[in-house]
């Protein structure tokens, strides 16, 4: 029983692990590899819930080394990410991290126009946030009131392998536009914070009646991937985020 009940937190450890990893990856400007162990900690972060609902050991303790390790994973690395694509928005020839090029930065010529970089890291400002009030939220414990960090993360991590593994020159040019990754970051801040109902992927029983946003939402997901690949992942937050909204205006209706 003693090692069991440390099941569920060595594996949110591995999560807080991969994203440590990322920090430093998204730090050092490799973006493609940060959304890699992004996406991995949070398939951690999926299973170490699930781990301890099997293992019946939730806790307090677990609760909250999972909000800690979701602050860097799906907090501290988006926000650096951001920053690093905002830069790079501004600056084409932004190949080399920050970590090895800040004094190329701050004597750019246009430095005071890369000030605006430091507005990406709202994102983990807003995603620490959101964490705190979901701790002390009774509210979500079945369905969710704003955002879910983790969607906010791969929101943002899918924009780096979008710009690696896409070839439509369109996509590129919107992707790095400063002020469409501006306004995703106040978009993405405001909505992890903002009293909107979303609905979770928990099934109390499988029945359609029961969970039909759930299954269209999760047969458009496929849908999408398939035909769209790795550009499909922004449009299905936006889908979740959408469908969760006329979930809740035919709710109120009823």
């Amino acid at each position: 029983m003693t090692f069991k009940k440390h099941i569920p937190n060595l594996i949110t450890l591995l999560n807080l692990l991969c994203g440590t990893i990322a920090t430093i990856l998204a730090v050092q400007n490799e973006l493609v590899f940060a959304a890699y162990f992004v996406l991995l900690g949070i398939l951690f972060d999926f299973f170490d819930g699930f781990a301890a609902r099997l293992l019946n050991v939730q806790g307090e303790l677990g609760k909250q080394l999972d909000s800690l390790a979701d602050v860097v994973t799906s907090g501290v690395v988006p926000g650096i990410v951001m920053f690093q694509l905002i830069v790079r928005s501004i600056d084409k020839d932004w190949v080399d991290g920050l970590s090895c090029e800040i004094g190329k930065w701050v004597s750019y010529p246009n430095i005071n126009e890369k000030w605006i970089a430091f507005l990406g890291l709202l994102i983990t400002l807003g995603a620490a946030y959101r964490l705190a009030k979901f701790n002390i939220d009774e509210r979500q414990t079945s369905s969710f009131i704003g955002l879910p960090t983790p969607a906010a993360s791969i929101f943002v991590l899918s924009l780096p392998l979008i710009l690696e593994f896409s070839s439509i020159e369109i996509v590129e040019s919107i992707i790095l536009n400063k002020w469409f990754l501006i306004g995703i970051t106040l978009v993405l801040t405001y909505i992890m914070n903002a009293e909107i109902p979303l609905f979770s992927l928990k099934f109390k029983n499988y029945s359609w009646k029961s969970n039909q946003i759930k299954y269209v939402f999760i047969g458009l997901t496929i849908i999408s991937i398939v035909l769209l690949k790795v550009i499909a992942v922004p449009f299905i937050i936006l889908l979740y985020v959408l469908l969760s909204v006329f979930e809740n205006s035919i709710f109120k209706q009823k």
